[in-house]
């Protein structure tokens, strides 16, 4: 499994490491893979949780053997998240789901896992900013991508530095009974050192794509989405590229294909001016995949935002 370095939170390790975050419309159990694992960090497929803020609950089974979910079950954990369950909108990240699941077996298995903040709308992120509450312009709550948390039994700085440790995701800790736990860029901060409030994500610095697994079977569908998208419009050639990544001596190979959007398709650049309209981009693998390490390319279309980059890979995924 490939291994990320953690550095303090920055602009720099937010650029450079985005790892993959899967998600799935909570209306919506996703494609049924088989009995194959399909993330990197998986939990024993059972789970409880409680929402602090809708007091609803889940506690129970999620998914069956390695890579067949509940559909059932994946809608009550919504609701525990406060995540749409619209399929137009964005959803609840499985591999969050998965994460957490993993680190209360780890930590407390069994332990009673206390939602504080789980999924956010946009315009709610926006207002929490406006009232001065630390909350991130391209927060990841906004894809489902993050909650803030309590493991019952684990004391809150202990569950903050085994996150660090792992080399996976984003931790945050304030110094309170809360962890903020995350499935994006490898990195650490506290209260003094979030970047919140320094445009760090101004104009789409860290925008990034990702796909909904970590692992993939030749044939399989592979679902992208953008995040931490903060300004618009923004315009995506509809042409993506993916790239075997090279091992030794091999050379890094590549075929460029044309996936299926969310929105209708008209020429060779789409311009999307909302955040719920970069996602649920479909393409189906070939066939005759070689197993091994991959990535997706995307590009884009004009230099409307200075400071964003002009072409973006999803982090590595594997095909077996």
């Amino acid at each position: 499994m490939k291994k990320y370095m953690i550095v303090p939170f920055s602009l720099e390790s937010a650029t450079l490491l985005i790892l993959l975050a899967a998600f799935v419309s909570c209306s919506w159990a996703g494609e049924d893979p088989g009995a194959a694992r399909r993330y990197f960090f998986s939990g024993d497929g059972k789970i409880t949780l409680y929402s602090e803020k809708n007091h609803k609950t889940f506690s129970g089974t999620y998914r069956n053997g390695l890579g067949s979910y509940d559909k059932k079950a994946l809608n009550e954990i919504c609701r525990v998240f406060d995540a749409p369950r619209d399929p137009s909108q964005t959803g609840l990240s499985l591999r969050l789901i998965e994460f957490i699941d993993y680190l209360e077996d780890h930590l407390n298995r069994g332990a009673k896992i206390t939602i504080i903040s789980g999924y956010r709308r946009p315009e709610y992120n926006t207002k929490l900013r406006e009232k001065g509450k630390l909350a991130a312009k391209a927060s990841l709550h906004q894809y489902g991508m993050a909650a803030d948390l309590k493991i019952q039994g684990v004391k809150a700085e202990a569950l903050w530095h085994y996150v660090r440790d792992l080399e996976f995701g984003g931790t945050g800790y304030y110094h309170g009974s809360v962890v903020h736990i995350d499935v994006g860029p490898a990195r650490f901060w506290d209260e003094t050192t979030s970047g919140v409030g320094t445009g760090i994500s101004d104009g789409n610095k860290l925008i990034g794509i990702v796909t909904d697994y970590d692992i993939y079977r030749p044939g399989m569908t592979v679902m992208l989405r953008f995040i931490q998208m903060t300004a618009f419009p923004i315009r995506v050639a509809s042409e993506f590229s993916l790239i075997r990544q090279n091992r030794g001596d091999e050379m890094a190979t590549s075929r460029n294909f044309i996936p299926v959007f969310s929105m209708a398709q008209k020429d060779r650049c789409l311009e999307f001016r909302r955040i719920d309209e970069m996602n649920a981009i479909k393409w189906k693998l070939p066939k005759d995949l070689n197993p091994g390490r991959y990535r997706i390319q995307a590009r884009f279309c004009d230099e409307a935002w200075p400071d964003m980059p002009s072409r973006i890979q999803t982090p590595e995924f594997e095909i077996n």
